[in-house]
């Protein structure tokens, strides 16, 4: 019998597990695809995602998770179960341990929740660790000294802002506004003006291939809807100050968010962040032009991780490997 590890950065976009002493094993969309009337699952992952926004009527392609929480607790069940399967081997395992990441602000209700979907998939025993911790973690940074850091997790569902020191929290927030917002604002802004109707992979598209927040160019991008008017389908030009124009309102609102915990930082911290900076993780701070904008902003030296798309399931597998947290129930 062997018996492993697992940490799992559990995304509103996507899922990544870390199998201790293999490394990341698994990255995939957290997409379901069902058949309506038996509830039979088509497909998990990245074969559910290319699905979305194309089923016929009898096939669903559902995301079970909103704003970094289980919106759909049996579809998340049946999504966790079959992931895991893809990341056993033949050999026999006892039930791992797992380590999941939470936002800040998560509910005891969706902590508990959490906990019972992990141990339904059949874990042993379930930790969970706020996100932006484990974030500052897999980026490398030191939290374990009496030196503030600061870390900006930008994901798909929210935006987990924290300044840590002594290896915990000192200041955090997390709010609901991240990357699908941002390609929520784009559909909107496409809809509203264009009377053309986009899906979420192209705002998606727009958003990582086009978009410019700081500075954007006098250039412009073919998109593909439907007119809603006429019912055909059509193609549009936008450039990029009109992209940026539609975002405008969810980057202030993070970076209101980023001033709002700089400001209630201790002293002696925030003299730390001056001189250390801000970090940025998570797959929407590549967005063109953040960076810059928050270093404008908040007068900051700003920086995005080496790895900003795997920062927090890094961060679970050195504590899965490192941290005291395990030390207690050592296998």
């Amino acid at each position: 019998m062997i018996s492993t590890d697992i940490g799992i950065d559990l995304g509103t976009s996507n899922i990544l597990i870390y199998e201790k002493r293999k490394g990341i094993v698994l990255n995939e969309p957290c997409v379901v695809a069902l058949e309506n009337s038996t509830k039979k699952v088509i497909a998990v992952g990245k074969e559910a995602y290319d699905m979305v926004g194309r089923t016929p009527g009898k096939i669903k392609a559902i995301r079970p998770l909103k704003n970094g929480v289980i919106a759909d607790l049996e579809i998340t069940e049946i999504m966790l179960n079959e992931f895991i399967k893809k990341i056993k081997s033949k050999k026999l395992f006892i039930k791992p341990r797992v380590l999941i990441c939470c936002p800040a602000n998560i509910t005891p209700l969706e902590r508990e929740t959490l906990k019972e979907v992990a141990e339904r998939t059949g874990a042993r025993k379930v930790y969970i660790e706020e996100e932006a911790k484990v974030a500052a973690i897999g980026a490398g940074l030191d939290i374990s000294k009496p030196i503030a850091n600061m870390i900006v997790d930008i994901g798909g569902g929210t935006t987990d802002i924290a300044v840590l020191s002594l290896d915990d929290i000192v200041k955090s927030s997390s709010i609901k506004t991240a990357g699908n917002t941002l390609n929520a604002n784009i559909i909107k802004y496409i809809k509203e003006k264009y009377k053309l109707l986009i899906g979420d992979l192209t705002a998606e598209k727009i958003k990582i291939s086009f978009a410019n927040v700081y500075k954007p160019k006098d250039i412009t991008m073919d998109v593909r809807g439907r007119n809603l008017i006429t019912g055909l389908p059509s193609i549009i030009k936008i450039n990029q100050k009109e992209i940026k124009e539609s975002l405008q309102g969810s980057v202030d609102k993070i970076i209101k968010e980023i001033i709002s915990i700089l400001e209630s930082t201790p002293p002696e911290l925030s003299s730390d962040i001056i001189d250390k900076g801000i970090v940025l993780t998570g797959g929407t701070s590549k967005l063109t032009g953040l960076l810059e904008l928050i270093e404008e902003k908040t007068k900051i030296a700003t920086l995005i991780a080496a790895s900003p798309l795997t920062c927090v399931v890094e961060g679970t597998g050195m504590l899965l490997e490192k941290h005291k947290l395990l030390e207690e129930d050592q296998i």
